[in-house]
């Protein structure tokens, strides 16, 4: 599925909807480069699950938030891979740990470093700065 935004608040609406569709132990992996979109994408998942506040996790790596209001989905989990040049073997058997767990449900930014390491289920999402306001945003399930 192929759609534009033209501003935040949009782009957090059509995180909304993904998640509507969306079973816990998915793993949403996000694309694109620096300012296109990643974070405030998940801000909106995040709104959808109840959370007032989303931030990147870009110094720390990870955060954990715990979910209250989701019948299947106890915790987001928001990682950021911006910082890593490559990927220990440590780092990828912690994610693959995390995202076993059918109760959680963990949103990667920068995936393209382990997109080989994905498991199979997971979602795919892809954001092209069009100019300063306007995003392509293609999500392949």
């Amino acid at each position: 599925m192929e759609t534009k935004s033209n501003s935040a608040t949009n782009t957090q609406k059509i995180a909304r909807n993904l998640i509507s569709n969306l079973k816990s132990g998915t793993v949403i992996a996000l694309f694109g480069d620096l300012g296109s979109g990643k974070t405030t994408f998940t801000q909106g998942i995040g709104q959808k699950l109840g959370l007032k506040r989303i931030t990147s996790p870009t110094y720390t790596i990870m955060r954990e938030y715990q979910i209250k209001n989701h019948p299947s989905i106890q915790k987001l989990f928001h990682v950021d891979l911006y910082r890593f040049k490559t990927i220990s073997r440590d780092t990828l058997l912690d994610l693959q740990e995390i995202w076993s767990d059918p109760q959680n449900l963990v949103v990667i930014e920068w995936s393209e470093k382990i997109d080989k390491f994905l498991p199979q289920n997971t979602t795919k999402v892809f954001f092209e700065i069009i100019n300063e306001n306007k995003r392509k945003i293609t999500i392949e399930k």
